[in-house]
C-alpha cells in the first residue's frame, strides 16, 4: 500500500471518528439541529427509530465503525461509502447557512457545508480507489475477453486438423488391413 493511502486514510477516517464519538456519546447535544432532517426521514423509512437523538446516535456509530475501518484499511471502499452516505444528513442539518440571519454566522456556516462537501468528495475519491489493483470490472472484463480470445484459437485449432484428419481416416480406410 503507498504511503499516501497510509496516512490520507486515518486523516480522512478522524473527523468521522471524533464526531461520531461525540454523537454517540451526547446525541442531545445534536439532536435539535438534527430534527428538521431526521423526522422527514424517519417518516418514509420505517427501519429507522422514532427519536431523533437515537438516529443520531445510530448516525454516530455508523460514522466511528466505518472511520476506524477506513483509517485501518479495512475494507476501505464499503467504509468511505458508508461515511459519504452519513455525512449528507449531517451537512444538511448543521449546516444550513441559507437560514441563518446573521451574515457572520451564515458565513461560517457555508463555509463549514462546504467543508463537508470537500469531505464527502474524498469519500467518494476514496470509495472508487482500487489500491493500485484492477476492479472488479476491469478483471471480469477482460477475463471475458481473454476466454473469447482463447476460445476463438481452439476453433481454429479444431478446424485446421479436422480437415487433415478426416483425410488420413479417408486413406487409412482405403488401406488393405
Amino acid at each position: 500500500m503507498s504511503l499516501l493511502r497510509v496516512l490520507g486514510r486515518p486523516m480522512l477516517a478522524s473527523m468521522f471518528l471524533t464526531g461520531g464519538l461525540n454523537s454517540v456519546r451526547d446525541p442531545e447535544t445534536v439532536a435539535p439541529a438534527a430534527e428538521p432532517v431526521v423526522q422527514p426521514v424517519t417518516e418514509r423509512v420505517s427501519a429507522l427509530p422514532d427519536r431523533t437523538e437515537q438516529v443520531v446516535r445510530l448516525n454516530g456509530a455508523v460514522q466511528v465503525v466505518a472511520g476506524l475501518m477506513l483509517a485501518t484499511g479495512r475494507m476501505p471502499r464499503p467504509a468511505a461509502l458508508a461515511i459519504a452516505a452519513t455525512l449528507v444528513p449531517t451537512t444538511l442539518a448543521g449546516h444550513r447557512f441559507w437560514e441563518e440571519e446573521d451574515p457572520s454566522e451564515r458565513a461560517q456556516q457555508r463555509i463549514h457545508f462546504f467543508k463537508n462537501m470537500s469531505m464527502l468528495g474524498g469519500l467518494l475519491i476514496a470509495a472508487d480507489d482500487t489500491g493500485a489493483r484492477p476492479s472488479v470490472l476491469w478483471r471480469g472484463s477482460h477475463a471475458a475477453r481473454d476466454l473469447r480470445r482463447d476460445a476463438g484459437l481452439v476453433r481454429r485449432s479444431v478446424r485446421a486438423t479436422t480437415g487433415p484428419a478426416a483425410a488420413a481416416g479417408r486413406v487409412r480406410a482405403k488401406l488393405p488391413a
